[in-house]
C-alpha cells in the first residue's frame, strides 16, 4: 500500500484527510512542521506528499524545494493561498497539484489517486496515440482527429487538449493549465484558457459527443471527461503490434516502444 504524508499544522485538517485516505487503501504519516516534513520524507519515502504552505520552522515552498532537489515525490500542496502568483511558484518549484482551502475531502483523495496513478504506473509515458471516443490525439505529430476530419490546432491549443486528454476526470484550474501550456516564463493573464477553450470546442464540434469532452467545472476550471467521472484505475494492457496499448475509462493510449512524452512539450 502506498504511503501519503500530510505536512500541515492544523490537527484538524490531518483528522479529516486521514481516516478518507486510509479508506481508501492508503498508509497515513503525519508531520506538523517543516523540518519534521523533511524528517518523515527521509525516514518513511512516501509516495506522495501533502503539502501545506503555511508551517512552522520551515515554510512549504522551501519543503518543496528541498524536497525536489533530491527526488521525484509527487507534491500537492493544500493552501489559504489562492493568489495565482503563489500557484505558479509552486509549479516552478516542482508542486505536481495546487489545492485550495476549503476543499472537499473527496476531491483531495481524487487528486491524489490522480497524481499517484500518474507518477507510478507504467502506462503513465504516452508514446503516440490518445483515443477517446471518436477522437484521436497524435502526441509525436501533434495533430488531431475527430472521425476521419482533422482538426486545425494551433500549438497551444493542442498542448491543452492533450494536456486534458492525458489526466482524464482530473480538474485543472486556469493557473495550472497556462503554467502547463506557456511554461514559467508566461506572464499573460490565465483567463486566456478560456480563449483557448473556446476555440477546441468550436474546432471539435464537427462531432458533438467531442465537443463534450472538455468540461467546464464551475468555480474550479476544466478537466476532460471520463464516462465515470471517477479517478482513472489501472489500465489494462494489452499487446498490440510493437507496443503495448492500454484502456481506461474508455480512453485508450497506444504506447510505442519508444515513448515518451516529447509530444506534450513540443513546440511554443
Amino acid at each position: 500500500m502506498a504511503t501519503i504524508l500530510i505536512a500541515d499544522d492544523d490537527p484538524a485538517v490531518r483528522a479529516m484527510l486521514r481516516p478518507a485516505l486510509e479508506q481508501d487503501g492508503f498508509i497515513v504519516r503525519e508531520a506538523a512542521d517543516g523540518q519534521a516534513a523533511l524528517a518523515a520524507v527521509d525516514h518513511v519515502d512516501p509516495a506522495l506528499v501533502l503539502l501545506n504552505l503555511i508551517l512552522p520552522t520551515m515554510d512549504g515552498w522551501e519543503v518543496c524545494r528541498r524536497i525536489r532537489a533530491e527526488r521525484a515525490t509527487p507534491i500537492i500542496v493544500l493552501t489559504t493561498r489562492d493568489a495565482p502568483a503563489d500557484q505558479l511558484r509552486c509549479f516552478d518549484l516542482g508542486a505536481d497539484a495546487y489545492i485550495t482551502k476549503p476543499f472537499s475531502v473527496r476531491d483531495v483523495v481524487a487528486r491524489v489517486r490522480a497524481v499517484l496513478y500518474r507518477a507510478t504506473d507504467p502506462g503513465r509515458i504516452i508514446g503516440n496515440i490518445i483515443r477517446a471516443g471518436s477522437l484521436t490525439i497524435d502526441l509525436r505529430s501533434q495533430s488531431v482527429k475527430v472521425g476521419d476530419r482533422s482538426a486545425n490546432l494551433t500549438s497551444s491549443e493542442f498542448r491543452l487538449l492533450a494536456m486534458l486528454a492525458s489526466y482524464p476526470g482530473q480538474v485543472f484550474t486556469r493557473v495550472e493549465l497556462i503554467h502547463r501550456i506557456q511554461g514559467h516564463a508566461f506572464t499573460g493573464y490565465a483567463r486566456t484558457v478560456d480563449t483557448h477553450i473556446m476555440n477546441l470546442r468550436k474546432k471539435l464540434g464537427g462531432d458533438p459527443s467531442a465537443a463534450e469532452y472538455i468540461l467546464t467545472v464551475r468555480g474550479a476550471g476544466y478537466k476532460f471527461s471520463d464516462s465515470t467521472l471517477q479517478l482513472p484505475t489501472p489500465p489494462r494492457s494489452v499487446r498490440s503490434g510493437g507496443g503495448m496499448r492500454c484502456v481506461t475509462h474508455g480512453t485508450t493510449y497506444d504506447r510505442g516502444r519508444d515513448g515518451g512524452e516529447a509530444g506534450l512539450k513540443a513546440g511554443t
